[in-house]
């Protein structure tokens, strides 16, 4: 198990954010002994959010059995405040601020998910941690359509897209953002967000931004950076096989996967950052806490190798069998460089 301190610099000194993907027994002990600051199960079944041991904790129907699950986990040094508000989450130590929720199964989501997602805004605001870096979102049946036939995933943008405006959502304000199906359990969501320092949105030069994306995405475009660099971390988005705004490599799962990979590459390498303002870059050794999504579960062990030949062998990667925001697209991968 590796542990690795996230200190974020430009935040105020002294504070560190942690995290690791570890088994789920393993994370009962290290929430025994350490604050704990938010706790995800990407697990057999799905479950409202929770504060268990002092802290948030939301439960994801992404696991098949047991052996595929596993828990993430956001620890700090300092003492933490959690709380529930309209049946979201959260958790908070002075600098960063965790928050979960979980949308019900519904033949509509973008109304619920709206209201959910204003509700977790606000508490971002209402607390005082304002800077939003990253958030996850896992959408049961993603790809089907929903009771007025939209796709899952597109009714899902239109509410949160709704939300942003709202809540006046710039362009720039927009964070890392993982968009993944889910085996059921409606919608789940959780955020990090931060009380100082600036976020910075990246956008990768060889695609259309996607809150850019044209209508034939849906009616309301994704609402996601391509990454963000908070601190010395860069939070890479959930990342496929995409050039422009169009999926490539229909049904090649190797390209697909190279593909990936050569995009988040392309986003966290030097010549990118500079043109964001940022400076020296990363690369795919760089990346850690891991996750790759396949559609299909007889090619996770093709995906892996080609992983295995590109990531570190320290880090930590967790392979999930989940569909993909797009039906055509087989893979899709995210980490955090450091």
């Amino acid at each position: 198990m590796t542990q690795t301190p996230l200190s974020e610099n430009g935040i105020d000194q002294g504070y560190a954010l942690s995290t690791t993907l570890v088994d789920p027994d393993v994370a009962d002990m290290i929430a025994a002994r350490e604050n704990v600051l938010g706790r995800v199960d990407y697990t057999t079944a799905a479950a409202d959010p929770i504060l268990s041991a002092r802290s948030p904790r939301l439960a994801l129907h992404m696991a098949h059995g047991k052996a595929d699950s596993f828990s993430e986990l956001w620890t700090t040094p300092h003492d933490v405040t959690a709380g529930m508000h309209d049946g979201v989450a959260y958790a908070h130590d002075g600098e960063f601020l965790f928050v979960a929720g979980r949308i019900a199964e519904s033949g509509h989501y973008a109304t619920a998910t709206e209201k959910a997602y204003l509700t977790a805004l606000g508490l971002i605001r209402d607390l005082g941690y304002p800077n939003c870096y990253r958030m996850w979102n896992v959408v049961g049946a993603i790809n089907e359509d929903n009771a007025e036939g939209l796709e899952n995933y597109r009714d899902f943008c239109l509410g949160r897209a709704d939300a942003f405006a709202t809540m006046r959502f710039n362009e720039t304000e927009i964070p890392a953002a993982t968009g993944i199906g889910a085996l059921g359990g409606g919608i789940g969501f959780y955020f990090l967000t931060s009380r100082s320092g600036s976020p910075i949105a990246i956008e990768n030069p060889q695609q259309v931004s996607a809150y850019h994306y044209p209508q034939r995405y849906g009616p309301k475009a994704p609402k996601f950076a391509r990454a963000t660099r908070m601190g010395g971390r860069v939070y890479v988005s959930g990342t496929a096989s995409i050039t422009g705004h169009e999926s490539r490599h229909e049904g090649d799962l190797v390209r697909q996967t190279h593909l990936s990979l050569e995009n988040i590459a392309r986003v966290i390498g030097a010549s990118n950052l500079w043109e964001h303002g940022i400076g020296d870059g990363y690369f795919l050794a760089n990346l850690d806490h891991i996750k790759v999504y396949v559609r299909h579960a007889e090619d996770i062990p093709v995906v892996r190798g080609i992983c295995e030949r590109a990531f570190s062998p320290a880090a930590e990667v967790r392979y999930l069998n989940v569909d993909v925001c797009r039906s055509d697209l087989l893979v899709e991968i995210e980490g955090i460089a450091y």
